[in-house]
């Protein structure tokens, strides 16, 4: 029997690697390879520990700031939890229960001396009407949409300047809509009332609002996502899946049955055709930028956590990492850019919040799916200890090319060279299939660039600019005045629209 046991573990050694590859899990050394070391990105932004109660179970889904400057956070498990002392030097952070038997939180927000909680089942309101600090008091909020499956995950937003929510529906499998709504976004009003406000959904990780205040879902690779994406939300809207088409007659206030778009065309052809169809905002290159990306976070902490203030940062819970995230509206179109920005997180990342010290708090699970990090569970926090990275802060677009800023000034001889600027670009078919590859790559040629004054900047001309690709940044050869290599070589933009002269 032991024998028996020590030839299945050494047969398991030999064939998971071959199984993690087959499912698009990379090694720590080819993340490593393509980002720049974890060891150069713990130079600026450590990684802390925050220490769970002895078995306590918290697969973090999401996270709010109270007013008294703690942090709840919501769990896979149903229970709310109140933590004080996050932003500890050392944290020894206290855990306090408030709620249980709710089911899979993916969204928190405090309002009215309360919790608004979305649950896979509805949005509830939960509070504590006798002040003992737990939860006694649990009023359904809205349940406007079924549930019956796994799958069915429900993603909460914050409440806005209106006081209403955003609820995105996952389908009830990657090709079906069983349930009421599911593939939608749901509104819901301050009063309760709940209409449809968007379809085409397949498997959402989160939504939010980016800097600008526009309203964003994350999308997953699958069916008609080659790649996991930013998409953009606005009323009546259609994000790509036909799934949820059904759900039509009984929400007349979407308005007509979208066109099916025709699997095997391009995005940038079908938006024309499908006039409610909005394409992938910020398309994140599939292994090499996330695998399964996950919910938002605004870095709104005025320099605290370093110089990416108002971007979004969100995790990956397959590959375990964080990446960033800008946006832009261009001829009244959504697109932007994604970025590396830090691996080596220990379980896979379901959702992100700044602390009110302007810390990044980190939570997630490895239940369900393939995960690099080698913990079930895991609460962390990233954190800027002040010294500068050398970065790509920022890339967007011009007429002719692009923009790109950088965290600290570039010397001359490097950012004035075209030899130092790589660009490549690839778009996806566009196709009810499951996933696809990087098609019509070329190099569009860097017909010229222009190093600002003071370092801190270069205008790229591109010999071709196109709609409907993804152009990819590797920018190794560039250097800082104080000879510094970027810590993250790469970036990616997606261009939907392009700007006027």
């Amino acid at each position: 029997m032991n024998h028996s046991g020590s030839s299945h573990r050494r047969l398991l050694c030999l064939l998971l690697p071959i199984v993690m590859s087959a499912l698009g899990v990379l090694r720590a050394e080819e993340v490593g390879e393509r980002w720049g070391t974890e060891e150069r990105e713990r130079e600026y932004y450590p990684i802390v520990n925050i220490p769970l109660p002895q078995d306590t179970v918290i697969e973090a889904g999401a996270f709010a700031v109270l007013p008294d400057r703690r942090v709840a956070v919501g769990t896979r498990h149903g229970e709310i939890y109140l933590i004080d002392g996050v932003d500890a030097a050392k944290p020894t952070s206290s855990f306090h229960r408030f709620a249980t038997g709710l089911d899979e939180i993916f969204g928190l927000t405090w309002k009215d001396n309360a919790f608004r909680v979305t649950q896979s089942c509805e949005l509830t309101r939960v509070s504590d009407s006798n002040g003992d600090g737990v939860a006694d008091r649990f009023e359904t909020i809205s349940d406007a949409w079924g549930y019956a499956n796994y799958h069915e995950y429900a993603f909460g937003s914050k409440v806005d300047v209106d006081g209403n929510q955003f609820v995105a529906l996952g389908l009830s499998e990657s090709y079906y809509s069983h349930a009421l709504n599911r593939g939608f976004i749901m509104k819901v009003a301050s009063d309760g009332k709940t209409t449809a406000f968007a379809s085409g959904l397949r498997s959402p990780g989160g939504i939010g609002f980016d800097e600008h205040g526009a309203l964003f879902y994350v999308e997953s690779q699958g069916p008609w996502n080659c790649s996991c994406s930013l998409k953009a939300v606005s009323q009546n809207s259609f994000h790509g899946h036909p799934a949820s088409f059904n759900w039509y007659p009984f929400s007349p206030e979407l308005g007509p049955v979208p066109e099916i778009p025709k699997s095997g065309s391009r995005i940038a052809t079908e938006k024309n055709r499908v006039k409610q169809l909005v394409p992938y905002s910020v398309i994140f290159p599939y292994i090499r930028m996330g695998r399964s990306i996950t919910a938002f976070s605004v870095n709104r902490t005025q320099g605290k956590f370093g110089p990416f203030e108002n971007q979004m940062f969100l995790g990956d819970y397959t590959q375990s990492i964080l990446m960033r995230a800008t946006t832009e509206r261009v001829n009244g179109v959504w697109q932007g850019a994604c970025y590396p920005f830090r691996e080596g997180l220990s379980t896979g990342i379901l959702n992100v919040e700044f602390t009110p010290g302007g810390k990044l708090l980190c939570g997630g699970t490895n239940r369900g799916w393939p995960v690099r990090g080698i913990k079930p569970f895991a609460l962390e926090r990233l954190e800027w200890n002040g010294k500068m990275p050398f970065e790509i802060n920022r890339v967007t677009i011009k007429p002719d090319g692009f923009k790109v800023t950088f965290t600290k000034p570039v010397d001359q001889a490097t950012g004035n060279s075209t030899d130092s600027y790589f660009i490549s670009a690839f778009t996806h078919p566009y196709h009810g299939g499951y996933g696809g590859p990087e098609i019509e790559q070329h190099k569009p040629g860097v017909k010229a660039v222009s190093l600002a004054e003071d370092g801190l900047s270069t205008r790229i001309t591109l010999e071709k600019l196109d709609q409907g690709f993804v152009y990819e940044f590797d920018l190794a050869r560039l250097r800082s005045r104080d000879k510094e290599e970027l810590l993250h070589r790469n970036a990616f933009y997606t261009v939907n629209e392009i700007p006027t002269r």
